[in-house]
């Protein structure tokens, strides 16, 4: 007879089960949520479209939504969550050690009033300087004065998108996963009411007045998760623990400032096509955002693993466990670039189809579903780049102390995105600067995957670059297959369907014959419903079995 495990390895055994068991809930309600903002923010799209068309009024709102784009990508979705959701896992993981006083509370205090403090003077400053952004970011553009207002509208969302940041990044540190899933919801609920509300009196000024209220409503459907799990846990009054000098250091530059040059070097990117496209003729900057919106969806979809389980490899470090963490960002990569060349091969395919669904109405007309279709096949060509820099860039952030090589990855492929913009700009109009864009973030890709290996988390790169290569030239095979589908019928709508069909057909048969050669992992299996009894048993093995957060168990995210 084999000799039973010991207590804790089958204890270990289970930790990792109730892990997996917590991230596939965690995926699932992120996934759906996700979907609804999608489907939400193609709808905004879609009303921007057919009342305002792609022309200079566009072009105007369009240079003043730089402001929410940068301040998304910098306060929501990178900078914010890679600084804070680490130093909250570390706050939660030495709150189980602390007799008194709250390492999480502390936390708050010490970074909360600095953030608000801050971000509140820069949205000022962005008020008052609206007249130089808007000349410097578009010198072409035809109608300045109403990119100039709606800057100033847009420009507030600056404070209410760094409060949904830190809500955001606190409540996925501690296992909460429904309020920030369904930040982007609440925003485009907010454009999308504005907009048809006070489209008459204000035009493409109500959607710079949605942009403010949907930044406020991120907020507050975030506020009221956070101050619940703050008082979970009452502290008493003697004896507070204060944060490491470190955690108190959050906003001091020479701790951030990797970070926040990574975050803004990559949003540039936006800036450097606005700048190339205004001098072409009205309509380039429209035609370039409605292919990127369509375009990056897969790379959203792809990117919602990587969010969910990021505290996960947080905690692994914090807990000195990197091989843990290299396996869930090994599978993480794998799982994501999957998604994203399904995606890719689709919009590449069926691009005229797709566009015209969405928005050949009012004024957009076919001649905008044919620039915009050309443009959206050329950027889909960096969408496996961009979801490796967003995947990747979680092996550099996961410690304690950010890292550089990032920040300057991102910033060679910015220089080479503006080298070649310039000249392709010129030759190709705005189909070249997307084409740009797809080299400038690939090569930044290429360089993370390259330096992974020596950094917190040490990828084995030799295997993932394998496995990349042969799923991307699966992509390709599916992509011809999905261009030939669809022409076979005129229709728009079976046309696109038949290239999805063919598109998924070919990546299934890939990954049925080379899955176990890739060693992509299986998705957890949906757990069976359990009784409230076993629910809280399970809870209490993981925590035990974790040497981290043992107080926030790895499953209290699933009812929310």
């Amino acid at each position: 007879m084999p000799a039973e495990p010991p207590a804790s390895t089958g204890r270990a055994r289970h930790a990792r089960r109730s892990s997996g068991r917590f991230l596939l809930r965690a995926a699932v309600v992120t996934a759906a949520l996700t979907a609804v903002g999608a489907v939400l923010g193609l709808v905004r799209d879609q009303i921007l479209a057919g009342y305002f068309g792609a022309g200079a009024e566009t072009d105007a709102f369009l240079v003043a939504w730089t402001v929410p784009e940068f301040a998304s990508t910098l306060l929501i979705e990178d900078a914010m969550a890679l600084i804070l959701v680490p130093a909250f896992s570390r706050a939660l993981a030495r709150r189980t050690g602390t007799p008194f006083g709250d390492p999480v509370r502390a936390l708050v205090r010490a970074t909360l009033p600095r953030l608000v403090i801050g971000v509140a003077a820069v949205c000022a400053l962005l008020v008052v300087a609206a007249p130089f952004l808007v000349a410097t970011l578009a010198p072409g553009l035809p109608d300045r004065q109403l990119a100039v207002d709606c800057t100033r509208l847009t420009a507030t969302c600056v404070l209410s998108f760094a409060l949904a940041g830190y809500c955001s990044a606190a409540l996925r540190a501690h296992g909460s996963f429904l309020p920030p899933a369904a930040i982007y919801v609440a925003y485009n609920v907010g454009i999308i009411g504005t907009t048809l509300v006070l489209r008459e009196p204000l035009g493409v000024r109500s959607a710079a007045t949605g942009v403010a209220v949907g930044g406020v409503l991120m907020v507050l459907v975030q506020a009221p998760a956070l101050l619940r799990e703050l008082r979970n846990r009452p502290a008493p009054k003697e004896d507070p623990v204060a944060p490491p000098p470190g955690e108190t250091r959050l906003l001091v530059l020479g701790m951030i400032a990797p970070v926040v040059v990574f975050a803004l070097t990559r949003q540039s990117q936006i800036l450097v096509e606005r700048f190339l496209a205004s001098p072409l003729p009205a309509g380039a900057i429209s035609h370039l955002n409605y292919a990127q919106k369509v375009a990056q969806m897969p790379m959203i979809l792809s990117l919602m693993l990587c969010t969910v389980s990021f505290p996960v490899v947080a905690r692994a470090l914090a807990a000195g466990d990197k091989e843990e963490a290299r396996r869930r960002v090994e599978r993480d990569l794998l799982l994501a670039a999957v998604v994203v060349l399904v995606g890719a091969s689709t919009v590449i395919a069926a691009a005229p189809q797709i566009v015209g669904i969405l928005f050949q109405r009012g004024a957009f007309d076919a001649g905008d579903t044919a620039a915009t279709a050309a443009v959206m096949r050329v950027y889909a060509l960096g969408l496996l780049g961009q979801t490796m820099v967003g995947a990747l860039v979680r092996c550099y952030f996961s410690a304690a102390r950010p890292l550089w090589y990032p920040a300057l990855a991102m910033g060679t492929g910015l220089l080479a995105t503006a080298v070649t913009g310039v000249v392709a700009a010129r030759l190709w109009g705005a189909v070249g600067i997307a084409g740009a864009n797809a080299l400038g973030i690939t090569l930044t890709a290429v360089m993370l995957l390259l330096g992974a290996h020596r950094q917190s988390v040490p990828v084995d790169v030799r295997r993932l670059g394998e496995g990349l290569l042969r799923l991307a030239t699966a992509g390709a095979w599916a992509t011809g297959a999905g261009w030939l589908c669809s022409l076979l019928v005129g229709p728009p709508a079976l046309s696109l369907a038949l290239a999805v069909l063919a598109v998924a057909g070919v990546f299934l048969l890939f990954l049925g014959r080379g899955a176990k050669a890739l060693e992509i992992p299986p998705l957890p299996r949906t757990p069976r419903r359990r009784t409230s009894h076993a629910r809280r048993r399970a809870a209490s093995s993981a925590a035990e079995a974790s040497p981290v957060g043992g107080d926030v168990p790895l499953d209290r995210g699933g009812a929310r």
